[in-house]
């Protein structure tokens, strides 16, 4: 007799389904033992020289894994239905990180992901929406192209309330999937966010300047302001304010880091530690890189 095992096709889906209870379980504990934290990664206003925002990135460090980065567990809580408490957990933390900033003197704009799945999920936005309403909240949601595609009418929607109650919406990751200029024009947002693969290649790409510049001039005329992300040389740094770029992360501007850090971060931080490089030849194209 042969095996189910050795037949063509065989799919193992118990195994599978067990998985996915592990995920699910193993991140609301968790949840519940505390073992999830918050860091912060800073923004650079270009032309004000100042750290204008920071985004949250959320860590677990697991009792057994050690640290892991959400690409060890985000997909796995999207597929298990964890992810939701998970994202709810992460806009509570970033008040509660944010409120601690404020005591020590600095309002600063916090940025949270939202999964795509969950931007058409009427709980989750509405208790977006009601966290929002709390006193000296000031937070953003960063949303991928993605996050319209299964039902664009109800995710427009739902990116307009969460405007309307004064979250800041920015797109994030723009370039790194099927961009479409249709989704664009009609997602009401207020800050676009460049992939870092365009960013990253800016000097050995001849095209990738190319997308930036009109990427940028395209978001400032629907009137959104820019962040470039992925930014890890002066070089980077100098062409894009050339090209008029509004902000910028990466590691030249400051790794992710936690809280009681990136306050240090911000009494200690000097524009004048983000140098032009004495390379000239990176602005040769300086009357190019202009706008009109």
């Amino acid at each position: 007799m042969v095996a189910p095992s050795q037949l063509p096709g065989f799919q193992p889906t118990a195994p599978q389904s067990k998985v996915k209870l592990y995920a699910d379980s193993e991140i609301r504990r968790g949840l519940l033992s505390g073992e999830f934290r918050l860091v912060y990664q800073p923004k650079l206003h270009a032309r004000r020289g100042e750290i204008d925002s920071a985004e949250a990135l959320v860590r677990w460090d697991h009792p057994d894994q050690g640290l892991m980065l959400p690409d060890r567990f985000i997909e796995q809580s999207e597929e298990s239905g964890s992810i939701s408490q998970l994202t709810l957990w992460t806009f509570e933390q970033a008040v509660e990180d944010q409120r601690m900033m404020r005591a020590a003197g600095r309002n600063i704009r916090l940025f949270v992901n939202l999964s795509a799945q969950l931007l058409t999920e009427e709980s989750t936005v509405a208790a977006l929406c009601e966290l929002a309403r709390q006193p000296g909240v000031d937070l953003g949601v960063e949303v991928t192209e993605r996050s319209v595609i299964a039902d664009p009418s109800l995710a427009f929607a739902n990116i307009r309330r969460l405007r309307e109650v004064g979250l800041r919406i920015a797109i994030d990751d723009y370039g790194s999937g099927l961009s479409s200029l249709t989704y664009l024009k009609q997602i009401e947002a207020d800050e676009l966010k460049i992939d870092k693969s365009f960013v990253m290649s800016l000097g050995t790409s001849h095209r990738d300047p190319l997308i930036v510049r009109s990427t940028i001039d395209l978001a400032h005329a629907l009137e959104m302001e820019v962040t470039a992300e992925g930014v890890e040389t002066p070089a980077a740094h100098a062409l894009l304010t050339v090209m008029g770029c509004d902000m910028m992360q990466g590691y030249l501007i400051g790794r992710p880091m936690r809280p009681e850090d990136f306050l240090d971060y911000l009494k200690k931080f000097e524009p004048a530690s983000i140098t032009v490089p004495n390379d000239g030849r990176v602005l040769r194209d300086n009357k190019f890189w202009k706008r009109a």
